[in-house]
């Protein structure tokens, strides 16, 4: 980076850190403070907190660039896996990078720095790239990984605010995620800085995941117990297996009575209406018959045919369960024939895809 590149960065961070200086003091509580104006004065704190995280995140994208870039390259390449390691907050960051990495496409895990230097470091191989956090650069336990992991043979990445501490002069490639100060107002507890360095490596990851072409189906592979895994990947046939009413009615031969018949003994809200072949021609329901005894009683014997919505709504068995609860909503209806090469083989409720938890 050239000098008058770093300059402007310079007086940016100084600015902002002025800035903040200037809002603790306007804030700070005094003794006289009623409890009333030190909980108004908080929350302007609050506001202040995510003000301060929120311009620290979008300064990163200055930092998006040809080493983000040789980081991608390293890791697409990488014969082995990307391994996360920290300590203290940074640890937790990196558990956190390592569940987003590996939920979207790219296999990762955590390795606690403490823990590496007493035998967790068995982990690490030839071929990895291990991806370290500090912001400071001089994690004590971070540091002293470092003349195992160069022995092992890894490609070293820091993800650090400091890029002349002591990892950033170690690493192969850095990962900047300075910050011109923490939210806390004694500038101590990890806030900001913290924050950066979840928001740069979901960066990474989302940019990773792009590379691949991860796909939803992808997700719903490595999350099958999550809503979204379920919706991509529970089909109508898993829904209805389990089902083996299916009420079906003749069009040439049944009443609207033997259709209200077949919709009580499958406590079902339908019945499909077939014709002689078996093919589906129609379907009547429930609310069908509620609308017309609103009108006459007459209808009861009378044949089905010609109080049924002709050429209904279906689904295969082998569509997603997901695509059928869409399809219900958009029309409103309740009930969907399942149907295979036009003839109807199940009846699917919406109470079924409520159990099966697909909404």
């Amino acid at each position: 980076m050239s000098e008058n590149k770093l300059d402007i960065l310079k007086l940016l961070n100084e600015q902002i850190l002025d800035d903040w200086v200037t809002k603790m003091e306007k804030t700070k509580l005094t003794e006289n403070s009623t409890a009333d104006d030190k909980l108004n004065k908080c929350l302007v704190e609050a506001r202040n907190t995510l003000e301060i995280e929120a311009q620290a995140v979008s300064q990163l994208k200055q930092k998006i660039g040809s080493e983000f870039k040789k980081v991608m390259e390293v890791i697409i390449n990488c014969t082995g896996r990307v391994i996360f390691t920290g300590v203290g907050k940074t640890g937790l960051v990196g558990q956190k990078l390592a569940a987003t990495f590996s939920s979207t496409g790219t296999s990762a895990f955590f390795v606690h720095a403490g823990e590496g230097s007493h035998g967790d470091l068995g982990m690490i191989k030839q071929g990895d790239v291990v991806i370290a956090i500090s912001n400071s650069g001089e994690s004590e336990e971070v540091i002293n990984l470092l003349p195992s992991l160069r022995r092992i043979g890894v490609t070293l990445v820091a993800l650090t605010g400091d890029n002349n501490s002591t990892l950033a002069k170690q690493a192969d490639l850095i990962l900047e995620a300075s910050v011109a100060a923490e939210a806390c107002p004694n500038n101590l507890a990890p806030t900001a800085s913290t924050t950066a360095a979840i928001a740069l490596g979901d960066a990474l990851a989302i940019a990773l995941s792009t590379y691949y072409g991860f796909t939803p189906e992808d997700f719903a592979l490595y999350h099958p117990g999550g809503s979204l895994g379920r919706k991509l990947l529970t089909k109508v046939k898993d829904v209805i297996k389990i089902r083996e009413q299916n009420p079906v009615v003749n069009s040439a031969t049944a009443t609207v009575r033997e259709a209200l018949f077949e919709m009580t003994k499958s406590r079902m809200g339908s019945t499909s209406v077939v014709d002689q072949a078996g093919k589906l021609v129609g379907i009547i329901t429930d609310g069908d018959i509620r609308r017309l005894l609103e009108e006459s009683a007459d209808f009861i014997d009378q044949p089905v045919k010609k109080y049924m919505t002709v050429n209904p709504t279906t689904i295969t068995a082998d569509k997603l369960a997901a695509q059928a609860l869409q399809i219900m909503e958009a029309k409103e209806i309740n009930d969907l024939p399942v149907v295979a090469a036009g003839e109807p083989v199940a009846m699917l409720n919406f109470q079924d895809l409520l159990r099966a938890k697909v909404f």
